[in-house]
């Protein structure tokens, strides 16, 4: 009996209608699919009809799940993996199963299409011919400057930030290198979405007036050049 394979299926970043043609097709035809937060994903596969069975599969529950991945993909069926959003893997969980699964020999597809950081990239105005994607920074000011320190003179540097922190991450940045060029990208593909830009302190002073230091919301990606507006 041939094994199944497992396809990594990307997913809308915030506007449903960006669901591929051959997302749905591939949802619809697996045993079930393996879910970061099946409360999220079931929206997605009720907007599209898609009947297939979830099952919540996270980083802190992937040695209990790979004894039925393996049953399933031994009986030749073939799994699908989502994450809340987007492309799985790009900061979401997904790289202990596609690394275990690809050293055992199962097959593994992509099924390509949303992404924050390429929705990003795409739209910035920054150069793209070279950049670095640092995800979540840490917690830990002295980490997150050294992260910073290190990347940004290297080119476009990306990184996904919480509301919480996007005004203080701004203002490390100003530390480092005040005449970095700033590019906040808020709500991606939503209806509220917005777009940033600057240098370090005129964005500072833009997230000060709408209020981000009392009311912080959004979801950000976050891209910055030192060397972009010198050039």
């Amino acid at each position: 009996m041939n094994k199944g394979k497992l396809y990594v299926v990307a997913t809308p970043i915030g506007n449903l209608g960006d669901m591929t043609f051959r997302a749905v097709e591939i949802l619809k035809s697996v045993a079930f699919i393996l879910a970061e937060d099946t409360r999220e994903s079931i929206k997605l596969l009720k907007r599209y009809d898609i009947p297939t069975q979830l099952v919540s599969y996270r980083d802190q529950n992937h040695e209990r799940m790979m004894s039925k991945i393996y049953e399933k993909l031994d009986m030749g069926l073939n799994l699908a993996l989502v994450s809340d959003c987007g492309t799985p893997l790009i900061s979401d969980p997904g790289f202990k199963l596609v690394r275990e699964l690809r050293k055992s020999g199962y097959e593994i597809e992509s099924i390509p299409g949303p992404s924050a950081l390429t929705a990003a990239l795409s739209i910035s105005g920054l150069p793209t011919d070279k950049f670095s994607f640092l995800g979540f920074l840490p917690k830990s000011e002295k980490k997150r400057i050294e992260l910073l320190k290190k990347y940004l003179s290297q080119g476009t540097t990306v990184v996904y930030e919480s509301p919480k922190r996007i005004l203080s991450l701004v203002e490390l940045i100003s530390l480092i290198d005040e005449t970095t060029f700033v590019v906040l990208l808020k709500d991606l593909t939503k209806s509220r979405e917005e777009v940033i830009q600057g240098s370090t302190t005129e964005v500072i002073n833009i997230l000060k007036g709408k209020g981000y230091e009392e009311n912080p919301h959004g979801e950000f990606v976050v891209l910055a050049n030192i060397t972009s507006q010198r050039e």
